[in-house]
């Protein structure tokens, strides 16, 4: 009869958090266990069947990421390095000094997304479909300059929310350069040396800013490179700061004149490189593999000679990255 009743109550309590009835109400209609025990129970049931902040939720998978970066990504060692060393650095400390906060920045095509979605699917169980996992697209969330106060607002409430719910969230701002001017500064005190914020800890959460500013300078830097017959992977991050911190703050767009770059609150700088005819194989070859195709070397040209290159007179690095390998992909093997 106990058990029975044991039954009854727990999926009363689930039918609570469908029809929004309190806890106590339960309790008083059936008087088994104490209002504290009740909300134990039903919370733990709950967590089992919806996405909750609990290790069944939300559980760093650092070898699958590190592998993930290393199979998946292709010609842009800075970025694998360095993600992968601020992500362990971050996530492993129990008590950071400031929320995490990396700016991705580089041409159209080179990865800038992809790593985004790499990070989400090896720190929440439902990666980017995770409701602590938030992605903001500037000409979609934030179109217009003029509403720049309601976006503060709106922003500020759901980073607030979010943080309150899940320590470890993690927040996507893509198209940085096009972002209302001076809409980024809201983030300031989450991302600043502060135990809490309005009682709200922001410590362990992560901030993603995607950019294509800068993306030229680093361009022109890996091509000087290249026309010196040195290796890619001879490129250290340190080069590339200096030249990505010009292009942000100098730049008109999101970051421009922002107190996120003034005060420091950036950690890291990440380089997207352009990448080479080499690199665009490697990405029609993973595409071709995952559906189901053969693998040939004239397969991988074919794909290769439908994208555009520059610089005109040397056709180096491809203008698009690999964003449109899968499209070419389905047109040479249809």
């Amino acid at each position: 009869m106990e058990k029975f009743k044991l039954v009854l109550l727990i999926t009363a309590l689930f039918l609570s958090q469908i029809t929004q009835i309190s806890a106590f109400v339960i309790e008083s209609a059936i008087g088994i266990v104490a209002l504290p025990t009740v909300a134990f129970l039903g919370s733990k049931l709950y967590c089992q069947i919806e996405e909750c902040c609990t290790d069944k939720w939300l559980s760093p998978n650092i070898t699958g990421l590190q592998s993930s970066l290393r199979r998946r990504v292709f010609g842009q060692h800075l970025v694998t390095e360095t993600v992968l060393k601020a992500l362990v650095g971050h996530l492993n400390n129990k008590s950071p000094n400031k929320a995490l906060a990396l700016s991705f920045n580089g041409w159209t095509g080179s990865g800038k997304n992809f790593v985004s979605r790499i990070m989400a699917e090896h720190i929440f169980k439902r990666g980017m479909e995770s409701s602590f996992v938030h992605q903001f697209i500037a000409t979609h969330d934030f179109p217009h300059q003029s509403d720049v106060e309601f976006y503060k607002r709106q922003l500020r409430n759901r980073v607030a929310k979010s943080v309150s719910d899940c320590s470890r969230s993690m927040f996507i701002f893509d198209e940085m350069d096009k972002m209302p001017i001076g809409l980024i500064d809201v983030l300031k005190p989450y991302l600043d040396h502060y135990p809490d914020v309005g009682k709200i800890d922001y410590r362990k959460s992560i901030f993603i800013f995607l950019s294509n500013t800068g993306g030229h300078l680093i361009n022109n830097a890996v091509l000087t490179h290249w026309k010196e017959g040195k290796k890619r992977e001879d490129i250290k991050i340190k080069e590339m700061d200096m030249v990505i911190n010009l292009g942000e703050f100098n730049n008109k767009g999101g970051f421009w004149h922002a107190s996120l770059i003034e005060k420091n609150l950036i950690d890291y700088f990440i380089p997207f490189m352009p990448l080479e005819r080499a690199h665009i194989k490697m990405c029609a070859k993973a595409d071709l593999e995952y559906k189901g195709h053969p693998v040939t070397e004239l397969i991988l040209n074919n794909i290769a000679d439908e994208l555009m290159y520059f610089p005109d007179d040397l056709k180096v690095f491809s203008q698009s990255g690999c964003k449109k390998v899968s499209s070419k992909v389905d047109y040479i093997m249809g």
